[in-house]
């Protein structure tokens, strides 16, 4: 398959980087390419994807795993490109769903079952809940790392991915506001992971969040401004009815609470004015 390409971004992945880019050739055959990006590991990770016949790109020293995937794409030539981690969690197995299901989308994404109440499903599903609103459009996996994805239309928003895990939120996101089409494929849970997962659930999980509303606003900033609004308009509301039947008075809090949504929400009128602004601009870009 001439029109695929593998990107695997790999930080001190040596047990587990042999058996995944083996499973990719078995599903794909052996004139795939596959790149691995070395995030400057610690141990042997780049020998070992040389030895398996991976064309290695190894960064100076550690960026993070979203520098890595960007370093991939900005390599890869082919029409489709296939991210996937190398810690073991992805199986070449479920590729063919994403395969079939790829013609008349821009990026298929591999979906895992959040069914059990752990904390990191249960956080996985805030994310979607909240990614979902924001996007309307309901979204089954936002961090998944396991994505086909147009490389031409991903390239396109390069800029805006962080260098750190949370680049799956903003490709995701990023391809729903600005119209491009996604689809989901459910693949095996992450349960079966043969290396260690980097990602920090409190300190990441801020950022994840943090991430949605940065890319909610940048897209859509009504989505993000309106609630606000109309939190605060509530609030001078009742506040004000509540002190004129306790005290007849119209206190400075009501006005501070009912001026607030005022301006919050012209802040949101503004923000959605140069949001399509930059949107236009971003479309025009070759």
């Amino acid at each position: 398959m001439n029109n695929i390409e593998v990107v695997i971004p790999a930080y001190n992945e040596e047990k587990t980087i042999a058996k995944v880019i083996q499973g990719i050739r078995k599903v794909l055959g052996d004139s795939c390419l596959v790149i691995v990006v070395d995030d400057a590991s610690e141990d042997t990770t780049a020998e070992i994807a040389r030895k398996q016949g991976a064309r290695v790109i190894s960064h100076p020293y550690h960026i993070g795993n979203g520098a890595s995937v960007k370093s991939g794409l900005r390599e890869a030539r082919a029409e489709l490109v296939l991210l996937m981690d190398g810690d073991g969690q992805h199986l070449p197995e479920d590729l063919p769903g994403l395969l079939e299901k790829m013609p008349g989308f821009d990026m298929v994404i591999g979906a895992r079952n959040f069914s059990g109440y752990t904390l990191r499903n249960l956080a996985n599903r805030l994310y979607n809940l909240f990614a979902s609103y924001v996007t309307q459009f309901k979204i089954l996996d936002l961090t998944s790392g396991f994505r086909l994805v147009k490389r031409n239309e991903a390239l396109r928003f390069l800029y805006l991915l962080p260098n750190g895990f949370s680049y799956p939120t903003t490709l995701t996101l990023t391809f729903l506001k600005t119209g491009r089409t996604i689809n989901y494929v459910s693949v095996s849970s992450g349960s079966r992971r043969a290396g260690r997962s980097k990602i920090r659930h409190f300190s990441d999980g801020i950022k994840f969040l943090l991430i949605i509303t940065r890319i909610s606003t940048l897209f859509s900033p009504l989505r993000v401004f309106l609630p606000v609004s109309i939190i605060f308009f509530l609030s001078g509301l009742f506040y004000y009815l509540y002190t004129f039947i306790t005290t007849h008075r119209f206190t400075n809090m009501a006005v501070f609470l009912l001026s607030s949504s005022v301006i919050v929400f012209m802040l949101g009128l503004i923000s959605e004015q140069i949001s399509q602004l930059r949107m236009d601009k971003t479309e025009d870009a070759p």
